[in-house]
């Protein structure tokens, strides 16, 4: 079996705790792998590490930083098939949407090639007499990143690309179910430029996460995950003294207008609600039809699409639409939360809870659900699924739909399909949620945008990539600057007031 590791300045590195995580094929359940669960005096010693290597490579020209993120744009995309096979074998994502996990967090080191422009400061000439003001974006030191399983590959690229652009060192303790892509990564880094040091990859659990915290040297911290965690994360980093992005769970509800393109809308939710089997921060999985013969027509545009999905292994070929969920205990939670909504009184139309795959029966497979006339108090309804499993809440009016999404307590992205103009633009100027997608159905901004939840979806004031994330991985420094000409008799002792 494969043992992984560390990688530590510039080199893979074994654990030394004598812990290991499993690391299975969710498509077959085996365990494929272990990986070392790091203690914190092994974290402390990464993390001093990255310090003693940090103050040059925040000397080193933005310019020449750009460069490096240049480089490592060219390799990810030379090695784009194995980062996905590996990516595959470990979440059990399809090939192609493994693909598409790399290619959204390269879209990231593409906007960090700009880095020269976007850490430029401000500049005011005769402030005062002789007196000029300038700001300057400096490095924050050495910061850390904990990423989840869902997205290996883009979301440590979303949170390093910025962070090393900037001119830190970087701390990733990514997921112990799929820890290969990011060491796969770190090695890119180091063979496109990168010195030792500055990127550190440390496996690990709660012992490794505690010790980011708690550690003095470590100036902020982002974090994806569910609720709970980006809770517990946000107020412990924060009370340290730290700054933090925190990302939390998601309800996300697409609206459906009774004049909208039924087959569109159709296709989106199956897409949206679907897609890398529901395990998706951004995934759609409430669906909010006006009108009785709207929800009808939907449901009957529905049923047989979702009964068409072909689910299977990423080997299978490139027409399987899904594949397993990460471990057995995801899957046991998701047919848990599909039972509660029978026995609340939710219709299931479609019932994937018999769901077996030939030849796989040990992979961690969970079939299609649909669930209609869903009520707001339904554990299906109040709780993240995180699965494929799309409900359906009926709405009487627009205004009731609309509030739906508004009273969930997450507010991370909402879609709405419609031809109508005015009801778009109103819904997107009251919805009270963070991303929103106007015909849409998965509204993830480009890299050059900012991505964020509101309410409890995220928690701290900066947002991940685009001109948020040079924000938060720099701090401003403001030097007013006087240079007297001629001799000068005696001190001031009063503030002079300005001419």
């Amino acid at each position: 079996m494969e043992e992984l590791s560390h990688f530590i300045n510039g080199q893979r590195v074994k654990g030394t705790s004598g812990r290991f995580a499993d690391v299975f094929n969710p498509a077959t359940g085996e365990v494929q792998a272990r990986v070392p669960l790091a203690t914190k005096d092994e974290m402390d010693a990464a993390i001093a590490a990255a310090a003693e290597a940090q103050p040059k490579w925040g000397a080193t020209n933005p310019q020449k930083r750009g460069r490096v993120m240049m480089e490592f744009v060219r390799l990810i995309n030379r090695d784009m098939d194995k980062l996905a096979e590996a990516l595959s074998r470990e979440h059990g994502k399809t090939i192609p949407d493994a693909k598409g996990d790399v290619q959204r967090g390269l879209e990231v080191i593409e906007f960090c090639i700009g880095a020269p422009h976007l850490l430029k400061g401000e500049f005011t000439d005769s402030a005062g007499p002789g007196i000029d003001m300038y700001s300057m974006r400096q490095p924050l030191g050495v910061v850390a990143g904990i990423t989840p399983f869902n997205f290996p590959a883009m979301i440590p690229l979303w949170k390093m690309g910025p962070a090393l652009s900037c001119g830190n060192a970087f701390i990733l303790k990514p997921s112990e179910r799929d820890p290969s892509v990011p060491l796969m990564l770190a090695e890119l880094a180091k063979e496109a430029g990168l010195p030792d040091g500055i990127l550190q990859v440390v496996n690990g659990d709660k012992e490794s996460v505690d010790a980011i915290l708690d550690n003095e040297t470590i100036q902020a911290v982002g974090f994806v995950g569910s609720t709970p965690i980006a809770q517990y994360i946000y107020s412990r980093a924060t009370a340290n003294g730290k700054r933090a992005q925190c990302f939390g769970g998601a309800k996300n509800h697409m609206i459906i207008l009774p004049d909208a393109d039924m087959d569109q809308a159709a296709d989106a939710l199956v897409g949206a609600g679907f897609g890398a089997a529901g395990e998706r921060c951004m995934a759609i999985s409430v669906a909010v039809p006006v009108g009785e013969k709207t929800a009808d027509m939907l449901i009957e545009k529905l049923v047989p699409r979702i009964e068409k999905l072909k689910v299977g292994p990423y080997t299978a070929g490139a027409d399987v639409d899904y594949g397993p969920v990460v471990t057995a205990a995801a899957k046991q939670n998701i047919l848990g939360l599909v039972q509660s909504g029978v026995d609340q009184g939710a219709e299931l139309v479609v019932d994937g809870r018999d769901f077996n795959l030939q030849g796989y029966e040990d992979g961690f497979f969970v079939g299609p659900h649909l669930f209609d006339r869903v009520t707001t108090d339904m554990d299906i309804y109040k709780k993240e699924i995180f699965g494929p499993v799309l409900c359906q809440v009926r709405a009487e009016t627009y205004e009731e739909a609309i509030g739906y999404a508004m009273d969930h307590e997450y507010g991370n992205g909402t879609a709405i399909f419609t031809r109508d103009g005015d009801a778009a633009r109103d819904f997107a100027s009251r919805i009270n949620v963070g991303m929103v997608g106007i015909n849409v159905p998965i509204p993830v901004p480009l890299a050059y945008h900012t991505f964020g939840g509101w309410k409890k979806s995220g928690f701290g004031d900066l947002n991940q990539h685009g001109p948020d994330s040079f924000r938060f991985y720099t701090r401003t420094k403001t030097v007013t600057s006087r240079w007297p000409s001629g001799l000068k008799e005696g001190g001031e002792f009063h503030f002079k007031q300005m001419d």
